[in-house]
């Protein structure tokens, strides 16, 4: 792996030597860069671009589209999402496209596009956001006349960056000379630093800036109270860059509060500065004005140090080293206690990228996940606030598209294949599970196309046409805790289920149902019940299927709508109340050119082609407020059109219109939106592509365009997946990795 270069607030810094985007966020390496013109080429092993950042108050990353994602302390505008509002999960910051690279300071962020310009947003208090004003934006803007950049860095008041000709660019705070000549405190805008040539990489610390050149030697300049400038000097600050002592062969740098840290061709790490902390690695507390090896660390390949005293270091087997402060557990060991030595982070390995922020530490691994550890009370891990001193997967990138609910559990199938489960613990990792406020991965399911859920169990379909499920029928008796093929099913193209069973539509057009309760030893099926699959009569050329509380709905070619199974209530929609032993279909009386069907707990919902919306069977049918309790046939839903999708609950109904909106009508338990049987639109909701709602349960899941999952209603185990189990009127967003 090539080596990195980077700036400090663990303002990731990466050299940006060409244009082309990296393909990946992880895993892969960046292709070979092509030289720069008036910049001879960097050592081999310098990595090119940075896509993490973290600084003591918030955290960024670069996707591997190009977007930008941010999560943390929000309270200067520093996530770029144009509030100031905290985020314990990633959004993404609008209005940026092809970024190459992040950097996040004190309380700003910084970043470089494809195109060579920077753009900033956060805090402006010392004019580090380069745009003439001290004024702060919590969006993002270009910062003016810069053009050309292949690389920044961001401090705790001052920016850097680099420009193709190696010459180095600061703006912002200039307190300590961190930026050159002392004739100009505070440059406003972005000004050529002085003395500083065929630059390729540069770190920011909180008053100094550290410069790798194309040789391999490091320049600094700055503040020198702890020896920080490396030149044995323990002086004043420093406005001219010099050339630390002994230092050659660099090909990553890192600078922390008053200390700096390099890595050598060689793969050994040096250090010099403050060591109040252990920071410098050395088994010692004494600071050191020169540069000394960090004993017990080869193979390393990048570095990274926080402003709060403590350094990650990567080696080529894809393990972290940490040490220095861990008064917060950001050594990632599970203890409190500082290590002035180097240790391996126990457990973890993988790892392609790190970032270490004030009091944090962020790591990027093969598969291009992001995990985090140490504290988080400002959500700086991306996954809620609790503190965490053992690596956590960062939770809110974006890559579902399918969510469905149980009983209190939901599931969601993302763009990979991988279903996830929160909520009630029938999650399937074992027997007598607590619940997961938070979204874990369902093992040894890979390649599923389609999700199912109802009561206590969960159904996969995989692309290879198989069935698979875990749970139980009735939330009583032990279930099956591992996911297991049903047997006697092929060529499967969609499924549906409810308590106790489930159906399943074969690509011949064929409806195929069993009865199961889900337990783990064989022949524990009770009398009378079929779990081995039979085909449903009389129904061919089905092409959807949907299942409610106690009833079965089937989509044909022709656009009619049948039902089986209990008819209480008059979910069969044939104008009587009877009931048939034998599952035989009855078609729903008056509807023709219908389009998309749903079952809720004992009444039915159908989408015509010109987008209105009829249901029938028990309670409210969202005729009006006051509207009819039941009905054997179906009625038009009011207020509606434009309908491409539906998906019901227990009382409940949910609509999805052609704009993306959300409506819902039915009674309002746990959750649903004001009292009122009348459709009536789901607030904060927009460009929403696919509902959840379960026929017996209480709360609803939505999927945005980004990947992103949304729900409201019951929480009591978790099943929002938001990290809490409060209950919510309102969507909120599960923390979905």
């Amino acid at each position: 792996m090539r080596q990195r270069s980077r700036g400090a607030w663990s303002a990731w810094l990466w050299v940006v030597l060409g244009a082309s985007l990296m393909a990946g966020c992880g895993g892969g390496r960046p292709p070979a860069e092509k030289p720069t013109p008036g910049i001879p080429p960097p050592h081999p092993k310098t990595v090119t671009r940075r896509v993490l950042g973290t600084s003591n108050t918030h955290s960024l990353m670069v996707r591997a589209d190009g977007t930008v994602w941010a999560w943390g302390a929000n309270n200067e505008g520093q996530v770029g999402d144009g509030t100031k509002t905290t985020r314990h999960a990633p959004v993404q910051v609008p209005g940026l496209t092809n970024v190459v690279a992040v950097a996040a300071g004190g309380y700003h962020s910084l970043a470089l596009r494809q195109n060579g310009t920077v753009w900033t947003w956060g805090s402006n208090i010392s004019g580090q956001l380069g745009d003439g004003t001290k004024s702060a934006r919590f969006t993002p803007q270009p910062v003016p006349g810069l053009t050309g950049v292949v690389a920044i860095a961001a401090g705790g008041y001052h920016s850097l960056a680099v420009r193709q000709d190696g010459t180095v660019w600061g703006w912002g705070s200039n307190s300590s000379f961190q930026l050159g000549s002392p004739s100009n405190p505070e440059p406003l805008k972005p000004r050529k630093v002085p003395g500083l040539t065929g630059v390729v990489a540069v770190a920011a610390g909180l008053m100094n800036t550290l410069a790798l050149r194309h040789d391999g030697t490091v320049w600094a300049l700055g503040d020198n109270a702890f020896g920080q400038l490396g030149d044995g000097t323990v002086t004043g600050p420093r406005a001219t860059p010099a050339q630390v002592p002994g230092l050659s062969d660099v090909v990553a740098l890192d600078f922390s509060f008053q200390s700096a840290v390099v890595v050598k061709q060689d793969g050994t790490v040096w250090t010099w500065g403050d060591n109040r902390r252990g920071e410098l690695g050395d088994g010692t507390k004494i600071s050191r004005a020169t540069p000394g090896q960090v004993p017990g660390l080869s193979d390393v390949v990048d570095v990274s140090a926080s402003t709060q005293g403590h350094l990650l270091a990567l080696r080529g087997n894809g393990t972290v080293w940490s040490w220095g402060n861990n008064a917060f557990g950001q050594l990632g060991d599970g203890t409190d206690f500082p290590r002035a030595a180097p240790a391996q982070v126990p457990d973890f390995t993988g790892v392609t990228g790190l970032a270490a922020g004030g009091t944090h530490c962020l790591v990027l691994r093969e598969d291009g996940s992001v995990w985090g550890w140490g504290p988080n009370h400002g959500g700086w891990l991306g996954v809620g606030s609790a503190r965490r001193p053992t690596p956590v997967r960062a939770s809110g990138l974006p890559g579902v598209v399918s969510v469905e609910v149980g009983v209190g559990f939901s599931l969601a199938l993302d763009t990979e294949g991988r279903v996830w489960t929160w909520g009630r613990g029938i999650r399937p990792a074992g027997q007598a599970l607590p619940a997961a406020i938070s979204p874990v991965q369902v093992p040894e399911l890979s390649g599923g196309v389609a999700i199912a859920a109802s009561g206590y169990h969960g159904l996969v379909l995989l692309g290879d046409g198989t069935v698979w499920g875990w749970g139980n029928s009735q939330g009583i008796v032990p279930g099956i805790p591992v996911p297991r093929q049903v047997p006697g099913l092929s060529g499967i193209v969609a499924i549906a289920t409810v308590y106790a069973q489930s159906v399943a539509l074969h690509s011949d057009g064929t409806v195929w149902q069993w009865e199961h309760t889900f337990a783990p030893g064989n022949g524990n099926v009770e009398p009378g019940h079929r779990s081995t699959p039979f085909q449903v009569q009389e129904l061919t050329d089905v092409v959807a299927i949907a299942a409610g509380d106690s009833h079965f709905l089937a989509l044909k070619k022709d656009g009619t709508v049948w039902a089986w199974g209990s008819n209480f209530h008059g979910q069969f929609g044939d104008g009587t109340t009877r009931n048939e032993i034998v599952p035989v279909p009855v078609q729903v009386m008056g509807l023709t050119g219908v389009k998309a069907i749903s079952a809720g707990g004992s009444h039915s919902v159908a989408v015509l082609e010109d987008g209105t919306v009829w249901n029938w069977g028990a309670y409210r049918l969202g005729v009006t407020d006051d509207g009819p309790t039941i009905s054997q046939t179906p009625v038009q839903v009011p207020g509606l059109t434009d309908v491409v999708g539906v998906s019901s609950r227990y009382h409940t109904s949910l609509a999805l219109r052609g704009d993306g909106t959300v409506w819902t009508w039915g009674e309002n338990e746990d959750g649903t939106y004001e009292p009122g049987f009348a459709p009536k639109q789901v607030p904060e909701l927009t460009n929403v592509k696919a509902l959840a709602a379960g026929s017996s349960v209480h709360h609803s899941l939505v999927v945005l365009p980004d990947g992103t999952v949304r729900g409201w209603g019951d929480n009591y185990y978790g099943q929002l997946g938001d990290g809490t189990s409060g209950q919510h009127f309102t969507p909120t967003r599960a923390l979905l990795p």
